[in-house]
């Protein structure tokens, strides 16, 4: 198995995508109740703070803030994928690799991380996750996707309520200016 070099430092902001294994189904947004129990259950044993969520139908991005004490993301995706798992009826495919692993087939193995280096790299995910709903043309608005920490940051007043009604972020997530 492959070792992967991560990024431990206590207390930074990281960017997260996580995906489900069939990335044709509509399994988070239909079943969102249960996602959010298992983010709630996670949180109160581990906290750390979600600075911006999108939930779509077949994967999630986030940016959270660990403590400043704690560098362990890893921990807390594994007990929301598997608390949200167990919540779901058994009815996925699963492959021989998983079954022989005791593993379900709802996720990916793995995410994508990406530790947030400076605050423009921080206000570009953000707008990111944002837009994201828009991007995969689930909805025409931004405003118009419910499972979005967007409506936070318009109530908050960080964000107006047509925010890029007519564009798009002004940059994408890796791309370079």
């Amino acid at each position: 198995m492959t070792a992967y070099r991560r990024d431990h430092t206590p207390g930074a902001t990281w960017f997260f995508t996580l995906n489900l294994a069939d990335r044709r189904g509509d399994l988070l947004s239909a079943q969102v109740h249960l996602l959010r129990a298992s983010f709630i259950r996670v949180m109160h044993a581990h906290p750390w703070h979600i600075d911006a969520i999108v939930v779509l139908p077949n994967h999630l991005h986030a940016l959270c803030t660990l403590p400043s004490e704690d560098a362990d993301f890893a921990l807390r995706w594994r007990l929301i994928k598997a608390g949200f798992s167990r919540a779901l009826s058994r009815t996925e495919a699963i492959s021989a690799s998983r079954q022989s692993k005791g593993e379900r087939g709802i996720w990916q193995r793995r995410y994508w991380e990406h530790r947030i280096r400076d605050e423009q790299d921080f206000t570009r995910h953000v707008d990111y996750i944002h837009y994201n709903p828009r991007k995969h043309g689930h909805v025409q608005r931004v405003a118009d996707w419910p499972w979005s920490s967007f409506h936070r940051y318009v109530a908050a007043g960080l964000l107006p309520k047509d925010w890029a009604a007519n564009k798009g972020p002004s940059l994408e997530v890796g791309e370079r200016r």
